[in-house]
């Protein structure tokens, strides 16, 4: 049976092979474990083999894991849907948002944000296969939500993130991943500070990686399948 670890070095050499076919240096690709419904221990034993950010859906739990866990100096990554009763917690135990679609999610986040913590870093998530079921902005509306996120205090703006439909077809991915590349270079043009395009997961991060992604989000890949 495969380790986490063994896992872990796979996922590294598959990002560092997708990076090289694309003429990129992986190390400007960051490796977010998603660990939602996987156990504490599972997350301890990922950060003996090296990783350090962690990528969670549902709130309880991760508070959970996170009062098991603090005493290793992990980043937690909130990527899930956000509901405006669940911001205060999220805005005192995470360092990432990945899934903020509405202003009124951003502004309880920056209110909530404690003093003494770094500004939250947020990632407008953009719903850019039109998909009903799916979260995100629709991306004629990005850029005043951009604006209006960015001029937040205790907060700060630092890129896109997608969940394009899903697909087997490569060309399918990669159009996909290529539309986001080009409102993130659009929305660099006024916001030069950001630097983050999260989009890709353990089917498509090939893909991704080759569209310009700078942070791919691991779960089955990683911790194998879910319960």
């Amino acid at each position: 049976m495969t380790t986490i670890a063994e896992r872990i070095i796979q996922a590294k050499s598959r990002v560092a092979n997708a990076a090289r076919s694309a003429d990129r240096n992986a190390e400007e690709i960051t490796l977010l474990a998603v660990s939602k419904t996987k156990p504490a221990d599972d997350i301890r034993a990922a950060f003996e083999a090296g990783q350090s950010d962690f990528g969670e859906n549902y709130l309880q739990e991760a508070l959970d894991k996170i009062d098991q866990l603090q005493d290793l100096p992990l980043t937690w990554h909130f990527i899930g849907p956000l509901q405006s009763n669940k911001t205060r917690p999220v805005a005192e135990h995470f360092a990432w948002v990945h899934s903020i679609d509405r202003l009124k999610i951003a502004q309880r986040l920056s209110e909530q944000r404690p003093d003494t913590l770094p500004p939250l870093n947020l990632c407008l998530q953009v719903n850019i296969s039109g998909e009903q079921s799916k979260s995100g902005v629709q991306p004629e509306n990005l850029w005043q939500l951009a604006a209006e996120v960015a001029a937040l205090p205790r907060v700060r703006l630092r890129g896109l993130m997608a969940i394009p439909a899903a697909s087997n077809d490569d060309r399918q991915q990669r159009q996909a991943f290529a539309q986001m590349c080009e409102l993130f270079i659009e929305l660099q043009r006024h916001h030069p500070h950001i630097d983050t395009l999260s989009m890709g997961m353990s089917g498509d991060l090939e893909a991704a990686i080759a569209e310009g992604s700078t942070l791919v989000r691991l779960g089955t890949a990683l911790f194998g399948a879910r319960q």
